[in-house]
């Protein structure tokens, strides 16, 4: 799933391609990936683009006051292309959900699709005249990057603290990929209860935040859209390592596997050596 930093460099990226160039056409290869029907998609053609900007995981694209925004979702992608094809999308037709056409008035027809892997659908575009009027934007909690961010206050909750940095109505843009890197780089376990952290805890956790993202938000900045997933993956020391050996202190990445996904943590950073069996029948461990 693409997170705040992955999301951010694309945000980077189409700002630097197509910040004033004129959308020439918007066509969909999914109508249910659209959530909105005003502003229609038909409204954006000859509008310029005036920016591109970032809340959360979600890709805002400013076109003259109407907003495209992009939720990726957890096998979405955003494909670049220098030279669109002049044939239009099918319905149904593969992977691509939408097609953006752009003309910046120095060739042909630039622009990008949006894409989505496999068969569970979670994408989501919406046209809108103020980002707020998407749910998700609306509910987002602070951005870890962003000026005045403080975690201590966000971590009164009865809730592991694993969950509570996934959960974008307290944190925005961290998902299970980071979540496992932050808590690794804390020596926390993923089961650790936010509330009952004490001060040392909570220093460390709220300094692997901005370590953890600040770092792979530069590690990320400037490379192309198809580099970013097989970045993200070299970079990462437990998520996606289960039976590796950790970087830190040479013990084996374990894993804790759930309906849908799986977290990545070190025992003897983390847990104090004690393995987490899986949520029913492991402790609580701090």
């Amino acid at each position: 799933m693409p997170e705040l930093p992955e999301v951010n460099a694309l945000v980077e990226f189409l700002d630097q391609e197509i910040a004033g160039a004129v959308v020439a056409g918007v066509e969909l290869a999914s109508f249910a990936v659209l959530k909105t029907f005003d502003p229609p998609v038909t409204s954006l053609s000859g509008l310029t683009v005036s920016g591109v900007s970032r809340h959360g995981k979600f890709i805002d694209i400013d076109v003259d006051g109407i907003h495209v925004v992009v939720h990726l979702a957890k096998a979405g992608w955003l494909r670049w292309t220098d030279h669109l094809p002049d044939t239009r999308l099918k319905l149904g037709a593969s992977n691509i959900a939408a097609r953006v056409r752009l003309d910046r008035g120095d060739g042909p027809t630039v622009g990008f699709d949006v894409t989505e892997a496999g068969t569970r659908k979670g994408l989501a575009m919406y046209v809108v005249r103020d980002p707020v009027e998407v749910p998700g934007i609306a509910a987002l909690g602070p951005d870890p990057l962003g000026p005045g961010f403080e975690l201590r206050p966000l971590l009164a909750r009865r809730m592991q603290v694993k969950r509570l940095l996934r959960d974008q109505k307290i944190v925005a843009g961290v998902g299970n990929a980071y979540s496992d890197e932050i808590l690794h780089a804390a020596r926390l376990s993923p089961f650790a209860i936010a509330e009952s952290l004490d001060d040392a805890e909570i220093v460390r956790l709220e300094a692997a935040v901005q370590e953890i993202l600040r770092s792979a938000v530069e590690e990320a900045r400037g490379k192309p859209a198809a580099e970013l997933k097989d970045d993200k993956r070299t970079r990462m020391r437990v998520h996606g390592r289960a039976g590796d050996t950790c970087p830190v202190c040479g013990d084996t990445v374990l894993e804790v596997v759930y309906a849908d996904s799986s977290l990545q943590y070190c025992p003897t950073c983390q847990t104090g050596g004690k393995p987490l069996k899986d949520r029913a029948t492991s402790k609580f461990l701090k």
